[in-house]
């Protein structure tokens, strides 16, 4: 009995060491863009920032700027201290940035699409065929819409996310990627992650409409999702085929532990939801844990970017470093799968994720985190944020944090 009282206690106090460390954290990291990223002249933000602030390319990349914008408005809506009127007036400007430039025509008649990229006054200067600047914009849409109340900003959400849905599951041609002879069409698990992730967003708080309306996608998603735990269950591969069968050669064997990490807090989210005990358990039995045991670098600490699945190199000259975001994924991860089942053991990974990363990627002298660590843990890439790190998997995975251990706190005895 008192060894269990002792050892309450003292997980007690690391709930609140964390916490408090983590509240700082994302206090700093708010500061460093609402600081540095505002482009008071064309609105939007600037991304590209080093380490003390300065803007290095004034390039405006679409999924950086409607991930800005989902930040400032879920910050706004759901944390009373970030009930600023400058956190709502930057993502209102962010927003009317990317309504006025980020679409762009398909073309001959076809559906609009999201730029990926562009000039600091807003002139298209690339786009990708594929979907994620236009989930990007739903995002930042419906949750702007949330903020301001604003009906025609839900509705344009809704309407953009049918057009997301035609190109993934009906005919997407109109993308503009031709079909050529030797590709195998793929099952790449950033689609239906990306999917289900606007599924949550769109139906939150909105009621047994929204979810009917949303149902089979969100169900088709958690399948797809599925189909990426091959070798018997031993481990998660990044592409299968459409029938969910492993592909051959490097594309194949691809693993990506931080995606699969993320994937996993994903589906404890849906299994909540819906109280599904045996999605839970496959979530982080298969999407939590194995990715941590295959990405863990045993002799350095941290997560490595890619792996082979047999063991080769992978192909990626980045495969060993170590990145922000999936250490940001594994602490969501673990967290809420501890919050949900209170097994110690996931705890403890949390605490093992939190001490690499805590010591690792935050900047003490300047602010924010960095983004790009060497396999060994030394910094290789300085900048604060560049065309893909900004303002979303730090402050996502800080406020996500903060806010289980408020509930787990709450709820000890």
């Amino acid at each position: 009995m008192r060894l269990t009282a002792l050892l309450a206690n003292q997980n007690q106090f690391s709930l609140e060491g964390w916490r408090e460390r983590i509240r700082k954290e994302l206090d700093n990291t708010v500061d460093f863009w609402l600081k540095y990223s505002h482009d008071t002249t064309h609105g939007g933000f600037f991304t590209c920032i080093g380490r003390d602030g300065k803007v290095y390319d004034e390039l405006k990349y679409v999924w950086l700027q409607g991930r800005q914008v989902w930040m400032y408005c879920r910050l706004y809506r759901t944390m009373e201290r970030f009930h600023k009127p400058e956190i709502l007036e930057a993502a209102k400007a962010g927003g009317a940035f990317l309504r006025k430039f980020a679409r762009v025509s398909g073309g001959s008649g076809g559906p609009w699409k999201c730029a990926f990229c562009l000039t600091r006054d807003g002139k298209a200067l690339k786009v990708q065929r594929t979907v994620f600047s236009e989930c990007f914009y739903i995002m930042a849409m419906d949750e702007l819409s949330r903020v301001t109340g604003d009906k025609d900003m839900q509705l344009e959400a809704e309407q953009m996310m049918e057009q997301v849905i035609y190109w993934v599951r009906v005919d997407s041609s109109s993308l503009g990627r031709p079909q050529l002879p030797g590709e195998v069409p793929t099952n790449s698990m950033a689609v239906p992650m990306m999917l289900l992730c606007l599924v949550q967003q769109l139906t939150e708080g909105r009621g047994q409409e929204a979810a009917q309306k949303y149902g089979d996608l969100a169900s088709w998603c958690v399948q797809q999702i599925l189909q990426h735990i091959q070798r018997d269950g031993t481990a998660i591969l990044e592409n299968v085929s459409l029938e969910g069968a492993e592909l051959p050669g490097c594309q194949g064997r691809l693993q990506n532990p931080g995606h699969a990490l993320e994937a996993g807090w994903f589906l404890l989210q849906v299994s909540g939801e819906q109280q599904d005990e045996e999605l839970q358990r496959t979530a982080i039995n298969k999407f939590v844990e194995l990715p941590y045991q295959d990405g863990w670098d045993k002799e350095h600490g941290g997560l490595f970017y890619f792996l082979d699945v047999d063991g080769h190199c992978p192909t990626q000259l980045e495969w060993n470093m170590k990145l922000w975001w999936p250490h940001c994924e594994a602490l969501i991860a673990f967290l809420m799968a501890y919050n949900q089942t209170k097994k110690p053991q996931l705890l403890e990974r949390f605490s093992q994720v939190y001490e690499y990363t805590f010591s690792h990627f935050p900047d003490a002298k300047s602010g924010e985190w960095f983004g790009y660590l060497t396999q060994e843990g030394k910094v290789a890439l300085d900048f604060k944020g560049g065309p893909f790190k900004g303002f979303f998997h730090v402050p996502r995975c800080l406020y996500m944090c903060e806010r289980m251990l408020d509930d787990l706190l709450a709820n000890s005895d």
